[in-house]
């Protein structure tokens, strides 16, 4: 029996300019069994970010005195979060709305305008972990109204992720040797190799608090744990004798 793997490889067309680079499909033909693996691995590593999510509501009769005033205090929010050390490069706005508000009257059967609300978020990313608990009452007490997070994170996981890929690697071949000496063969070739990564992404908004107003006594106490990081890898072998 013969069986017939496709792979993709890259062409390159040389010429005096430089030309992108062009699919082109290559067989490997084999006459021995062959076993297909999907191999996860993830590798937990301490975070070294965290991200928060802060932002500020504002009603008022208009919508331009709702968005006016927003803005006012959310200005404040910002200066307070750069007071702290964080690098304007760290804050980015994630949301502003606008929205009229009606209360339903049940008796008369209606919605009755209460006037416009705004809103204003912006995404946190502290470089100083420790500092977290510090950072969410110190938002809170500048006027934040709504918290999320905290999201933890690592700023590079390339170590971890080359320790994830050599780990899936040494535990598919072992998996694959068993596959292959339980069919009657001594030893597998490596045909094939894919991959696809996971972890250290975003992280949905955990709400932390809502609608606070004040600041608490002490700072927040915040754990960071570990996070994973890992790859999916799929790879191929043949059985050989």
């Amino acid at each position: 029996m013969r069986y017939v793997l496709p792979l993709a490889a890259a062409a390159m067309t040389v010429a005096a300019v430089a030309q992108p680079a062009a699919a082109a499909d290559v067989t490997i033909q084999t006459t021995n069994p062959v076993i297909e693996l999907s191999v996860y691995e993830q590798v937990e590593v301490e975070p070294d970010i965290v991200t928060i999510g802060a932002g500020v509501s504002t009603m008022a009769p208009t919508a331009v005195a709702a968005l006016r005033q927003n803005s006012a205090d959310m200005k404040k929010v910002i200066d307070r979060i750069k007071g702290l050390g964080v690098a304007q490069r760290d804050i980015q706005t994630t949301g502003i709305n606008l929205n009229a508000q009606y209360d339903y009257d049940q008796q008369n059967q209606r919605q009755v305008f209460r006037g416009y609300q705004a809103s204003n978020r912006v995404s946190v990313k502290l470089r100083q972990i420790q500092r977290a608990g510090e950072v969410l009452d110190a938002l809170v007490a500048a006027g934040a109204t709504d918290l999320s997070g905290p999201d933890f994170s690592v700023d590079d996981d390339t170590a971890a992720k080359a320790a994830a890929r050599k780990s899936a690697l040494e535990r598919a071949q072992r998996q694959a040797l068993e596959y292959a000496r339980f069919a009657g063969y001594s030893n597998v070739r490596l045909l094939q190799v894919s991959e696809s990564i996971t972890g250290n992404g975003p992280q949905p908004p955990r709400p932390v608090m809502a609608q606070a107003r004040m600041a608490s006594a002490e700072k927040a106490p915040v754990q960071p744990g570990v996070v994973g990081t890992g790859v999916n890898v799929s790879l191929t072998y043949e059985m050989v004798k």
